[in-house]
């Protein structure tokens, strides 16, 4: 149980959690019979609730917290156990929340929204006035010390709402603050004694970008069939190839049979509407090799696996009862080559740098969007984050989106006061927001520094975008008011810094894989290295199908709380697959907790949201060395980047 403890909630530690923190977690899983795996999902809720910059998980918090698992375990065995009339034999009306509406008090702590007024009905059938006073959220208390100012006014939405009033960015906690660090023994980049005389960076890319001018929301069920049916066939023939296996040693697991096969298929759930538990693990096949009909699994027990919805395996086993495939082995699927490059092209890259070890390192800071808290629009973070690359002259700025995000509640509502900028008309768009909060921080970022590269990935949360849907092109330079040194791409895409690859998506995979994963066996692995993992050996910026349904996402704070969810386009997920090789630096901006890690030989970072809802947030900076050759690999073809070995990444908070 206390490895179990430590690998989930103290996963980048060699000492693990503190003795008294984790006997007071210890206690609260005997207490409640719960799995650590549970109880590290309901910690994280906790945090996103009472707001992960004031929330460190130390004695005072973790008592804090475990009176919170029990609240909110007695509300559900209250509402399990709620007395149930019946109506027709003229008993009393359903039981209903006094004031919040809110039957069995399910709503108390998920969200700080205060509900809309409603009508009740009294035992006697007639209508009763309702209390329209709006009740205050139950929540764990924390010391004075630590906690928030709070206000309460109306929204802008037209229905009272409790707003608990986020940090102003001025006040924020911590500012510069390395929260991790990789490779920590190399330096860190920093800015030179003078501006240098022209850029660093050679730019380049060949994604087809008119591949993703595609028109959405025009999806059609055979297309996406073919899509998701072709992907098994691929594989198969990796598989093939990877372990030697003659066409015979592979089968249709779905038919009976008592020789021993290897089936490759699509990991699917036989409850849809479920989270995906080892009970309910079914292969899709192919058309070609199973008809597509799905079977249902057993693993052996001493079977180690990480299971996700869309996840293509190869499983050696065998269907003797015709009812299921019954797996004895779990076959490696093999990840895509290393980038290389040629001695040349690497020596290049070098004399733009200065061509001696003593040489700067490249200097880049990525950033990931929102860019500014619920309750305003002044982008405060953006324009710090432009400052600081002004500062140290940095050779590239890589933002994701979404930049003018449609889940701000002031953006969803409308009702908002533009900026105070001369010249602004009243009836401006969106796009005219776009140039005067976030074009105009980046233009006089370039105007400080003409040899910077700025590169823009979209999202599909972008109001800007009238590209809906992902894979998304990128947005649209007209009418923008971006400057020449902007380089536009699409979400996802690859594109090289000199001979780095690097790959980015903005859409939040790793949030979606921790949500719909299912782990067993003995593994161990740290869970932000498993999940970019899954990226890397499916060979897909979004490997996960179907997507986390919007209901089942975090709520926003607009007035439907939904999210955007994913908003797959299926018929053309290919173009979200990775290139010919694996990228040198993988990008994967979340809502988990900022981190960076080298994974199968990538450099994989997320550089969180650079604004929370109610706080500031984080970005990574990275300073990458040379790539010095040695006499003998000169002499060669082809080289390896190495750019694990050889950058620093420091994720700091803004």
């Amino acid at each position: 149980m206390k490895e179990d403890l430590n690998s989930y909630f103290c996963p980048s530690s060699d000492d693990g959690l503190p003795p008294d923190v984790l006997g007071e977690l210890e206690s609260t899983l005997r207490l409640h019979s719960i799995s650590p795996q549970e109880l590290f999902y309901k910690w994280e809720s906790y945090s996103l609730k009472m707001g992960s910059e004031e929330t460190k998980l130390d004695l005072d918090t973790v008592r804090m917290f475990k009176k919170d698992v029990q609240d909110g375990l007695e509300r559900e065995n209250r509402g399990k156990h709620a007395p149930r009339t019946d109506r027709r034999n003229g008993a009393a009306a359903t039981p209903r929340g006094a004031v919040s509406g809110d039957v069995f008090g399910m709503l108390d702590e998920i969200t700080p929204n205060k509900l809309p007024r409603r009508t009740a009905i009294n035992a006697n059938g007639g209508k009763r006035k309702g209390n329209f006073d709006t009740p205050a959220p139950r929540k764990v208390s924390r010391p004075e010390t630590n906690s928030g100012p709070r206000t309460f006014n109306a929204s802008s939405r037209g229905n009272v709402q409790e707003e608990f009033k986020p940090v102003a960015f001025v006040e924020r906690l911590n500012p510069g603050l390395v929260v991790e660090t990789l490779n920590e023994h190399l330096p860190v980049a920093e800015a030179p004694i003078a501006p240098f005389a022209e850029s660093r960076i050679k730019f380049t890319s060949n994604t087809d970008v008119k591949k993703f001018a595609y028109r959405p929301m025009a999806m059609r069920l055979s297309e996406s069939s073919e899509i998701l049916d072709e992907r098994i066939d691929e594989f198969t023939s990796i598989v093939q190839k990877a372990h030697n296996l003659e066409d015979g040693a592979f089968g249709n697991a779905a038919c009976q049979s008592t020789s021993e096969i290897v089936a490759v298929g699509r990991i699917a759930s036989d409850t849809p509407e479920s989270k995906l538990v080892a009970a309910s693990l079914v292969l899709e096949t192919s058309r070609r090799m199973g008809a597509g009909r799905r079977v249902p699994l057993k693993l052996n027990s001493s079977l180690s696996f990480q299971f996700f919805p869309g996840q293509i395996v190869a499983l050696r086993g065998q269907n003797a009862s015709g009812e299921d495939f019954v797996v004895s082995e779990i076959l490696a699927i093999p990840c895509l080559p290393d980038p290389r490059s040629a001695p040349a092209a690497v020596e290049a890259s070098n004399e733009r740098l200065g061509g001696t070890a003593e040489s700067s390192p490249l200097n880049v800071i990525i950033g990931a969007g929102p860019y500014c808290a619920d309750d305003n629009l002044a982008f405060e973070p953006l324009n710090a984050l432009c400052s600081k690359a002004a500062d140290d002259s940095v050779d590239a700025l890589v933002l994701s989106g979404p930049f003018l995000d449609v889940e701000h509640p002031l953006l969803a509502s409308g009702t908002f006061d533009l900026p105070d900028i001369k010249g602004l008309d009243p009836d401006a768009t969106m796009s005219t927001l776009f140039q005067h909060m976030i074009a105009a921080p980046l233009q006089r970022l370039c105007n400080a520094n003409p040899n910077i590269i700025v590169v823009l990935i979209p999202s599909v949360r972008d109001a800007v975008s009238k590209h809906v849907s992902w894979p998304q092109e990128q947005l649209p330079r007209k009418d923008l008011g971006l400057p020449k040194q902007a380089r536009m791409m699409t979400n996802p895409c690859t594109f090289w810094l000199n001979e780095v690859v690097v790959g980015v998506s903005s859409q939040d995979v790793l949030g979606e894989l921790r949500k719909e994963e299912v782990i067993g066996g003995s593994n161990q692995e740290d869970m932000l290295t498993r999940l970019p993992r899954h990226l890397i050996e499916q060979r897909h910026y979004f490997p996960l199908f179907p997507p986390v349904a919007r209901e089942d996402l975090p709520k926003t704070g607009t007035e439907s709380g939904l999210a955007t969810g994913a908003c797959l386009d299926v018929g053309y997920l290919k173009l979200g697959e990775m290139l010919n090789v694996r990228p040198d630096v993988l990008v994967t901006p979340s809502v988990l907790p900022a981190f960076a890690r080298v994974v199968e030989g990538v450099t994989v970072i997320n550089p969180g949201t650079l604004s929370k809802r109610r706080g500031a947030g984080t970005y990574s900076h990275m300073s990458l060395q040379p790539r010095l050759l040695s006499e003998d690999e000169k002499g060669e073809k082809s080289v390896l980047h190495k750019v694990y070995d050889r950058a620093r990444v420091d994720v700091v908070r803004i």
